[in-house]
């Protein structure tokens, strides 16, 4: 008993100390806070009654904001009002504009991937393509949302953007600008009648479109599913709600992602309902360095959980969450904050490294001085990985035969091939009873 007193004390001792310790410390930090923050008010004062011209106050504060925020990592961001608005339109599935996703990696804004079916696709736009200028004005250190700005616009307007790419000297592509209404879900039935299902954002309504979409290949196919090519190739991400639901229709039960916090106490586990759409078809599914956030989500439970095969190149990389907060109803814009790190069902997190297929094969050889260097990990500022593990790029990568045409698919055929012959070993277990 008296050793347990006496270590109670200790124990008393030792934090109320370090309660003074942390007092003094929290107050220390406040004030280091407000010295910063009238520093910040000396400057801007300084710059309103001295710079050479009148400067716009709004467009100051926004851009520290957005400089504070950009320090932080490179998916956290201030949205203004006009850009809040943006982005609820497009998570609906509906905007104007080329139909490209951007980030902004080494000061450029450069293509994570092209839309499925708009306009920036159809010109050819490919994801590490970098935009260095939009009808003639640098994009260079802009932003983001400067870059998009200028990009959007209305429908049937025609717009230059430079793009600069390895391997060939910036040229210039004139695309018209559309209503891009954007199709989650492409499906369709592929050679030797092999059900293919593309996913390529994650809006609201890509899990309702996604069950459509087996529901009519079943209907095509004359009976349930013998298996499913799923492409996530060049998809950028989305909605996490949907990315679990997504991946509950190929799942009985478990786990499909969990997300922590700074605080490890806020973990949050998201989990499948019984049931599987394809009752334990096989799926082999597509992934590249355009395949991003939700959809690395859903390759990553897939493949944990043994209901698919991953084929492809490397996944962009990034296992981080960020949460929308409106600001005074969203009247101010909002913050977009990265608040978590997700985690497949295995407990891996891929921030920075992304996702290796377990069977590497390549869209296309490289092309000369062409540099394989697109990933979350080269983005400015980007998060590291929790345990300094870095990105490994694949040396058994399987490229197309030198005479494969240019216009064919050969990740797609490689998939083919792969699920066929994970069909006919399925059959042949049942035709065993299983043995």
């Amino acid at each position: 008993m008296r050793l347990h007193i006496i270590a109670s004390a200790i124990a008393f001792g030792i934090g109320a100390a370090a309660l003074a310790v942390s007092a003094q410390g929290e107050e220390r930090s406040r004030d280091a806070t407000f010295r910063q923050l009238e520093l910040f008010g000396d400057i801007l004062s300084r710059i309103e009654s001295d710079y050479v011209s009148h400067p716009d106050q709004v467009e100051l504060i926004e851009a520290a904001i957005n400089g504070m925020l950009g320090s932080l990592d490179p998916h956290s961001a201030y949205l203004n009002a006009d850009a809040f608005q943006d982005m609820q339109v497009s998570t609906r599935g509906e905007y104007g504009g080329l139909g490209i996703e951007v980030t902004l990696r080494d000061d450029f804004v450069t293509v994570v991937s092209p839309i499925a079916e708009t306009p920036a696709d159809r010109a050819g736009i490919e994801p590490e393509d970098r935009i260095i200028a939009v009808d003639g004005e640098s994009m260079i250190g802009v932003g983001i949302d400067v870059a998009v700005e200028r990009m959007r616009g209305p429908a049937g307007e025609p717009v230059t953007i430079t793009i600069a790419r390895d391997g060939v000297e910036p040229f210039d592509v004139t695309i018209v600008r559309a209503i891009i209404e954007v199709r989650s879900v492409i499906y369709r039935m592929e050679a030797n009648n092999t059900p293919y299902l593309r996913i390529t954002t994650f809006n609201e309504h890509t899990t309702e479109a996604t069950m459509r979409a087996l529901n009519d290949l079943s209907e095509a196919y004359g009976g349930p599913l013998p298996g499913l090519v799923l492409d996530l190739r060049s998809n950028p991400g989305g909605l996490l709600d949907q990315s679990v639901s997504v991946s509950d229709l190929f799942l009985s039960g478990g786990e499909v992602v969990s997300t922590r916090g700074r605080d490890a106490r806020n973990t949050y586990r998201f989990n499948a309902r019984p049931g599987d759409v394809l009752d334990g078809a096989p799926i082999v599914v597509l992934i590249n360095a355009g395949s991003a956030s939700a959809s690395e989500i859903v390759a990553g439970a897939l493949r944990d959980r043994e209901r698919g095969v991953l084929m492809g190149t490397n996944s962009f990389g990034k296992g981080s969450m960020q949460t929308v907060i409106p600001l005074r109803g969203g009247r101010d814009g909002a913050l977009r904050l990265t608040t978590a790190r997700y985690y497949t069902p295995s407990g891996t997190s891929i921030q920075a490294t992304g996702l290796e297929p377990d069977i590497a094969v390549a869209f296309r050889r490289p092309r000369e001085g062409e540099t394989n260097r697109f990933s979350e990990a080269n983005l400015r500022n980007a998060l590291t990985h929790e345990s300094g593990t870095e990105r490994r790029e694949r040396e058994d990568m399987e490229y197309p035969p030198e005479d494969w045409p240019a216009d064919e698919d050969y990740q797609l055929h490689r998939a083919i091939e792969q699920l066929s012959s994970m069909m006919e070993r399925r059959e042949a277990r049942a035709g065993s009873g299983g043995r």
